[in-house]
């Protein structure tokens, strides 16, 4: 069984949807989540759906503490889903490529340090792209850079706003980030 952790800071749209997609799943499981955030809407979606998290601070993500309570738990692959901190290198070096995030635009473009929810969205409008979407990448030690595993497309049109397009690419993320993470783990 691949043990699967969530990080997430924030709503955990994302989460709850991986959580639902492998609730049945005979390979792969979602068993913790994790978050730095404790007023996270993720946290209670998760409690309700009877899965495991952690609240982490800052000092704990730094350290080798989180490495070592995610061995504990046996956690094999990991996914970011709306986790606004960079991870450090020696969680990254714990689990090399089997930690995957999930970016709300075509990297390289949109991607970095404060580029996450409607920001992504409005700085896409504004350069006056016909086209955006979702990139699924392996995480390395700087925001939105590593490996490029997927990318999926949506149209912006002349009448979308950054609330508009977040709805578009939102649609994108629920669709293909399951089926991106079950095909990564039913190879592990």
């Amino acid at each position: 069984m691949v043990n699967i952790a969530v990080f997430a800071s924030g709503e955990g749209t994302n989460a709850l949807n991986l959580i639902q997609h492998f609730q049945s799943h005979p390979k792969a499981r979602i068993t913790l989540v994790v978050s730095n955030n404790p007023h996270a809407a993720v946290l209670a979606k998760a409690v309700s759906n009877e899965v495991e998290t952690i609240l982490i601070i800052k000092e704990e993500l730094a350290g080798n503490a989180l490495v070592e309570q995610l061995k504990k738990r046996q956690i094999t692959f990991i996914v970011l889903a709306g986790f606004l901190k960079l991870l450090p290198e020696s969680l990254i070096n714990a689990f090399p490529h089997r930690i995957i995030n999930i970016h709300p635009s075509l990297l390289p473009k949109f991607g970095g340090k404060g580029m996450y929810g409607t920001r992504v969205h409005q700085s896409v409008i504004d350069s006056g792209e016909k086209e955006t979407g979702i990139t699924i990448h392996y995480v390395n030690r700087n925001f939105d850079e590593g490996e490029i595993i997927e990318s999926y497309k949506t149209q912006v049109s002349e009448n979308d706003t950054a609330v508009t397009l977040m709805h578009k690419v939102r649609e994108l993320e629920l669709k293909y980030l399951p089926l991106v993470v079950e095909k990564i783990t039913d190879q592990l």
